[in-house]
């Protein structure tokens, strides 16, 4: 077959080769309008969209508008007002490239009317498939209105790419969500006949303004749960609201980033977000959080992707460090908070409850005759059982001050009772509390391993005699091979011979444990952490052994050494979940209680 000789595509097929790489959906048209629309200084931008954009796009802005001369470039393939030194390096728009009205217009037909504040009147354009109108007058108001009709109408095959009407609806609102989380001063609305009008005022442009636009996309529960994110470092501020580890979701779609004012979807922002979260979050869980990074645009290109997606940082060493450390910071500060919808889903599962169906179902279920209420003593809830176990840990110094004075005003309260020998009932000034003994106590232990490995090592004991740890001879030499880890983690072993392990010191916590489960599950952690840095194995190692020196559930407590956990939890650094993201208490207000009860 004879090679073609070289030649010049046509303008029009260029302008549609280019569609395909800048508009491959509806949802990308609508972002790259309403960026528009956003960078002429619009504060309320309205979309609105017909079978999930393909029959139509509407996209209306209050925006500086467009002399009629700058409309008749607006069409031309890379004509812009946003380069104003042609320094691609210093790009402080949203939109740059000059690619996306042409392309639009190449695959569709895009009309346009616009008029600036000291016109006399509007003018419109119209493109239909590639071929350019005339600039002509027309009514409309100050700002923009622009229209795709017909989205890849010229290019019928890629209409064959498309999902469901509802599907590109739904990526259409995707879009318009994070481009408002990006700019909370700007009021946004979208209509279509295929998803529920979305309507957002526009809010401040302060903290406030950006966490009340932030409760209204991801959330009204995030307002609660949000922990405010400020720091900066070398020219580079990372700011914003990061959602409490309890508060965690099952994907990462809640995950937002804004980069100088764009939403992205960026792969170091993203693995910097898992770094942070992964002491106090399981491997399948994700965050919620609304942050942005600033800096000079010098220090980062937007240029790398055709959709603008996709940034990539001068220094993306000290942008992932400054993140993992401030997002880090925060949880710590937070310290035994957890989420607020802890007790809500709690009394939403009481509520459920038919209270006759509960009355009747338990007294089916009680053997002995009932008998009138009387005045005798009731046996005192401490019995020899409590006697026999020895303290968990030395009381913490208020905590008989606390039983003392009802304990009211201590964030966690005094402990009331123990219930199935796990859950510790405590009374706080407004309500009460319900915590997870073992859960609590693993969280306490492990930050405590950390902080003496982080001090002067974690202390060891020498067992008299070695354990002998039987394993498949591949996991003995895994374990084998990470003994320096696992000595910094308190656990020092050696091979003993093809298949085994003896264990020579175990954590001084762990001394009376069961040292074969410790080592089983050490090996766990090594095996689940295998792709994290050495720190981050560490940490896996620790959390499994936290887990072994923990109260075990079961296990009954005396007042004091309940009291004395709710002190530890206090001050404890994200006492709020176990190693494993689970919460590690509920709350309920007494206002909650009383509303269950017909109170309120």
């Amino acid at each position: 077959m004879a090679q073609s000789p070289v030649r010049r595509l046509d303008p029009v097929l260029v302008d549609r080769i280019a569609a395909g790489e800048v508009i491959e959906r509806p949802a990308a048209a609508v972002k790259e309008l309403v960026e528009n629309a956003i960078d002429a200084g619009a504060t309320a931008i309205e979309v609105v969209i017909e079978a999930g954009g393909r029959r139509l796009i509407r996209v209306t802005d209050n925006g500086r508008g467009m002399s009629p001369e700058d409309l008749a470039l607006a069409v031309e393939r890379h004509a812009t007002s946003k380069l104003p030194d042609g320094d691609l390096f210093a790009i402080g728009t949203l939109g740059f490239r000059g690619e996306a009205l042409p392309s639009i217009g190449a695959v569709a037909r895009l009309s346009i009317v616009t008029r600036t504040h000291d016109a006399a009147q509007a003018c419109a354009i119209l493109v239909d498939g590639g071929a350019k109108g005339p600039v002509r007058p027309a009514a409309g108001a100050t700002g923009t209105r622009v229209e795709i009709e017909g989205l890849f109408g010229a290019t019928p095959a890629r209409l064959k790419f498309l999902k469901s009407d509802r599907a590109e609806g739904l990526a259409v609102a995707d879009i318009v969500r994070r481009l408002a989380l990006a700019h909370p001063a700007i009021r946004f609305t979208l209509a279509g006949d295929t998803l529920s009008t979305i309507d957002l005022p526009a809010e401040g442009a302060d903290e406030g303004g950006a966490l009340r636009r932030a409760a209204r996309i991801v959330g009204a529960d995030f307002a609660d749960d949000a922990l405010p994110v400020d720091v900066m470092r070398e020219g580079v501020r990372v700011h914003g609201f990061a959602g409490l580890p309890t508060a965690h979701r099952g994907t990462a779609a809640h995950v937002h980033w804004m980069v100088n004012g764009r939403p992205v979807r960026d792969k170091l922002l993203s693995g910097a977000v898992r770094g942070a979260y992964a002491d106090v979050l399981p491997g399948d869980r994700h965050p919620v959080l609304v942050m942005s990074v600033d800096c000079d645009p010098r220090e980062v290109d937007v240029n790398v992707h055709p959709a603008k997606s996709e940034v990539r940082f001068r220094d993306p060493g000290l942008v992932r460090g400054l993140v993992v450390s401030a997002l880090r910071a925060a949880i710590a500060a937070a310290g035994h908070r957890a989420t607020s919808q802890g007790g809500a889903r709690t009394l939403d599962a009481i509520a459920t409850r038919k209270p006759q169906e509960f009355v009747q179902r338990t007294l089916s279920g009680w053997q002995a005759p009932l008998q009138p209420l009387g005045l005798a003593e009731p046996a005192t809830p401490y019995g020899s059982q409590y006697e026999q176990a020895a303290p968990l840990f030395p009381p913490a110094s208020d905590a008989r001050e606390v039983v003392a004075s009802d304990g009211d005003d201590a964030p966690l309260g005094a402990a009331r009772a123990q219930i199935h020998a796990n859950y510790i009932v405590a009374q706080t000034r407004d309500g009460l509390v319900i915590v997870d003994q073992h859960a609590a106590h693993e969280r306490i232990v492990y930050e405590r391993l950390k902080a003496e490995r982080a001090a002067h090592g974690i202390a060891r004991q020498i067992l008299l005699t070695p354990e002998i740890v039987e394993l498949d001879p591949a996991e003995a030499d895994r374990l084998v091979a990470a003994m320096p880890l696992l000595e910094a983690a308190g656990l020092v072993l050696e091979g003993f011979g093809p298949g085994a392990v003896a264990v020579r010191e175990v954590p001084a916590a762990l001394a009376d444990g069961d040292i074969h489960a410790l080592v089983r599950d050490a090996l766990d952690a090594l095996i689940d952490g295998a792709d994290l840095p050495v720190d981050g194995r560490l940490d896996r190692v620790l959390s499994s052994i936290a887990c072994h020196g923990s109260i075990r559930s079961g296990r009954r407590l005396k007042p004091e050494e309940m009291n004395a956990l709710l002190r530890q939890m206090e001050v404890t650094p994200s006492a709020g979940q176990c190693n494993h993201g689970r919460p590690t208490y509920v709350e309920l207000k007494l206002s909650d209680i009383e509303r269950l009860f017909g109170r309120r």
